[in-house]
């Protein structure tokens, strides 16, 4: 009998390293235990595995073989992987390089110190590490945790080494990013063999390109009502819905939205670049997200798709969309359960969701835009072409759009058709390019205002800060006493009108927010009935 064997019979051999799990947006630390004895040939995976954890023994298996080593597929061994803590459920890949290593150390093959590091990764049957998803969040919690070095695929290591930045505070201990090809490779890293340093990360190389947009507001001919809307919406980060017949282009309008929001702060960058990471959406050549999302579910969409959920938890369209802009064409085909379930996203900027062993609370700080036809067939009111629709039909149509949810939108806008003259006039060059200019400066003056308040703009505001940032002359509160006491205005559409008006002011670098300023927020506010 080999050395090996008598080692493994003569007593039951364990090891630990540790790897992470994804809950939520934040990764855990995962204790992986491996205990190797000798017995008849079996290996079990225990601590709430899924299914692509549990047939990590096989990849294991033929990876451990094809880097050079013994296999437990073919040694008189009882193989124990325990993930711990064991009443969190452990899902994905990831689990794959800290058992084949964990393995590896218990049954006497290598010989490393697991302290202090933390190891993520897929084995592929040759032996080669596959990325993995939420990359960001687990290096964020290994340097939160005290850990000095993670151990992950070679392709992951650009997102990890963004915490390796001067912008991250410098009282932390620091975590070497250490990016790896091969299961062998790594067993030679951290056996002393090969020298692998630390992946340093260019930020320039990844903010020197400046973001291109799909479409150009400059684009899109007339509609400088509904452009001047968008403006408003951009600087203060407001709801808009749009009512038009088809082919007026509301779509297009929406789509041109991110070519006037401000540019993304780092901070932005790394809270978009986390949640896509754990959504599995980042791309290997992009591993930094520095443009605002823009997210156009279909109207079929399921409330758990829209919001977020199923089991483990996953980011929705409404945290996919954080600090950028979620555009729901066809806004009354939306399924009714589905749209009430913006309500309370649309006013608190995060969705909780609960299940039966854990409560997970996701940013949803977004604009939201909305596109609907006046009735189902598009053309209501429209002078040029009759609509075909019954009084019943049209009314059913709009109901479907309930009063609370509509009390969450700022800006009510209506977008016609346009005149051949205003088709073929030229492109207004660099449009979009002047309005992020002067967005960008409201933006500013909203960042220098709400400096001490956690807050970007003036949309997030509440009832103190509203009464605070929001006074107004006696004319002004005239005008908001009719529309209030008239039952136009609610108490929530009142705070939000005001909230317009501040932006309206800012954007025209006013200190006070006058009687013009109010008036147009009033205008926007104001949905035609049928």
């Amino acid at each position: 009998m080999s050395n090996f064997h008598y080692r493994v019979k003569s007593k039951s051999m364990l090891s630990k390293v540790f790897s992470a799990a994804i809950l939520g947006l934040d990764a855990e630390t995962i204790e992986v235990e491996v205990n190797v004895s000798y017995g008849l040939r079996h290996f079990e995976i225990v601590g709430l595995p899924d299914k692509a954890v549990e047939e990590a023994r096989e990849r294991v298996g033929v990876s451990v073989e094809s880097a050079g080593f013994k296999s437990p597929h073919h040694q008189p061994q009882k193989v124990l992987v325990n993930l711990a803590p064991a009443d969190l459920k452990k899902e994905g890949s990831l689990y794959d390089l800290p058992i084949a290593l964990a393995y590896l150390k218990a049954s006497g093959q290598i010989k490393f110190d697991p302290e202090n590091k933390i190891f993520i990764g897929e084995l592929a049957l040759d032996g080669k590490l596959r990325p993995v998803r939420g990359v960001l969040s687990f290096a964020l919690s290994a340097r939160t945790r005290g850990f000095s070095e993670i151990i992950l695929p070679k392709a992951n290591a650009p997102e990890a080494a963004f915490i390796s930045l001067k912008v991250f505070s410098e009282s932390r201990k620091s975590l070497k990013v250490i990016g790896c090809q091969t299961l062998k490779e790594t067993i030679n890293y951290l056996e002393g063999k090969v020298s692998i340093p630390p992946f340093k990360l260019n930020l320039e190389k990844f903010l020197e390109k400046k973001p291109e947009y799909s479409v150009e507001l400059g684009w899109i001919k007339g509609q400088e009502y509904a452009k001047r809307a968008l403006e408003v919406v951009a600087a203060g980060g407001h709801n808009l819905l749009m009512e038009g017949p088809p082919g007026a282009g509301k779509t297009l309008l929406a789509q041109a939205l991110p070519s006037v929001l401000p540019a993304l702060s780092f901070e932005e960058m790394l809270e978009i670049t986390k949640i896509y990471s754990v959504a599995g959406l980042l791309l290997t050549e992009k591993p930094l997200i520095n443009i605002r999302p823009f997210r156009s579910p279909h109207h079929t969409s399921s409330e758990v798709a829209l919001i977020g959920g199923s089991n483990p938890p996953r980011p929705g369209e409404i945290t996919l969309a954080h600090r950028g802009v979620l555009f729901l064409d066809e806004f009354p085909e939306f399924h009714r359960d589905v749209l009430e379930s913006l309500r309370q996203p649309l006013e608190d900027g995060k969705i909780t969701i609960l299940r039966a062993r854990q409560q997970l609370t996701l940013p949803a700080r977004f604009i939201l835009v909305a596109a609907t036809n006046p009735c189902p067939c598009g053309y209501f009111k429209e002078p040029a072409k009759k609509c075909s629709c019954q009084p019943s039909q049209i009314a059913k149509y709009r109901r479907k759009l309930s009063g609370p949810l509509m009390d969450r939108i700022d800006l009510f806008i209506n977008v016609p058709q346009l005149k051949y003259e205003k088709l073929v006039a030229p492109d207004e060059e660099s449009l979009s390019l002047k309005i992020r200019k002067k967005v960008g400066e409201a933006h500013q003056i909203q960042k220098e205002r709400f400096s001490n308040e956690k807050i970007l703009t003036n949309s997030e505001m509440i009832i103190p800060q509203i009464k605070k940032y929001c006074q107004i002359n006696s004319a002004s509160q005239n005008l908001l006493r009719k529309y209030v006491d008239s039952g136009k205005l609610s108490a929530r559409g009142y705070h939000r009108i005001l909230k317009v008006a501040r932006t309206i002011a800012d954007l025209e670098n006013s200190e006070k927010i006058l009687f013009n300023h109010l008036s147009e927020a009033l205008i926007y506010r104001t949905r035609e009935e049928e």
